[in-house]
């Protein structure tokens, strides 16, 4: 079997069997069509295989390289699953890599507070469109902040997955995992219906719940623009993304004593040392609350030593 005949049914079966979004296969796609460029002539053996990886540390950073071999790997254990290969070469090769440890950007409170205070007192006309999109972009922000959940999970927000009378809305994350996140804030789902009663009859034609001027999802690229726009009009000259909102909601919680594997199901990380890295940039708030309250700080001892 050729190699492109064995990426579409390899496709085939993650889209099927293994219900993976549309996002992870696109990134499969490009992966392993990249692998088959290197490859030419067919699967490799371990010896092109460590080539390959050698190429891979040449040419992309570490993070990119760990996607790109996970990505290999898993076609490899597929073919073997499916008895089309004797030999998986990855059984005998060991890799390892020394990521550098980054810290997620965070957004300060007062800037996230500056940002919101801009967009509620922007004096809009309250002409049909220009007002619609100006709600519709105060929701979506609002919900960044509410709920820390991607751009994409965000965008692709389904109308039948929002429950405005309950407070709730189903999101379907990474390797289409659903979670179901809670919006408790009386104000925020008071915008949300409001922004949908104006736009009811469009989001019912469309099928999502944010929705551009033409009637049509918000894009992922629509919501980063939108987004760079209002924090440039507030004045913010820090660049702001969405996904620094999904890192400050989880940093912000841990300051503030909120258990890590709360924070994981918030986040829909499904390994738990994902969040972790969150317990790091709160790091500082550890000072804090020993300095405030520590039981040695209310002893009553004199002296000086």
């Amino acid at each position: 079997m050729q190699c492109k005949e064995q990426l579409e049914h390899y496709l085939e079966y993650c889209k099927y069997r293994k219900e993976l979004d549309a996002k992870t296969l696109k990134a499969y796609r490009i992966d392993l069509c990249q692998f088959f460029d290197f490859v030419r002539d067919g699967l490799m053996n371990k010896k092109e295989l460590e080539a390959y990886i050698t190429w891979l540390h040449k040419n992309y950073k570490q993070k990119t390289i760990k996607r790109k071999i996970a990505s290999v790997k898993a076609f490899y254990n597929y073919l073997e699953d499916q008895e089309e290969i004797r030999d998986n070469p990855f059984r005998k090769i060991r890799v390892r890599f020394k990521e550098k440890a980054t810290l997620p950007r965070i957004i300060p409170k007062e800037e996230i507070e500056q940002l919101l205070n801009y967009m509620y007192q922007i004096k809009v006309e309250k002409e049909e469109k220009v007002y619609c999109s100006w709600l519709r972009d105060l929701a979506v922000t609002e919900t960044f902040f509410a709920t820390g959940a991607r751009v994409y999970e965000i965008s692709n927000i389904l109308l039948k997955n929002v429950n405005l009378n309950e407070g709730i809305i189903m999101i379907m994350g990474k390797g289409g995992k659903e979670r179901c996140l809670q919006i408790v804030s009386p104000e925020i789902l008071n915008l949300l219906r409001k922004y949908y009663e104006l736009n009811r009859e469009k989001i019912e034609n469309c099928g999502y719940f944010f929705i551009n001027n033409q009637g049509n999802r918000y894009t992922e690229q629509s919501i980063r623009l939108m987004l760079k726009k209002y924090t440039e009009a507030a004045g913010i000259s820090r660049h702001i993304t969405p996904h620094m909102f999904r890192h400050s909601v989880a940093t912000y919680l841990i300051e503030n004593g909120v258990d890590v594997s709360y924070v994981q199901k918030i986040l829909g990380h499904s390994s738990i040392k994902t969040t972790q890295i969150y317990i790091h940039i709160a790091d500082w708030k550890q000072a804090e609350i020993l300095r405030e309250l520590h039981p040695r700080n209310k002893l009553d001892i004199n002296g000086v030593a």
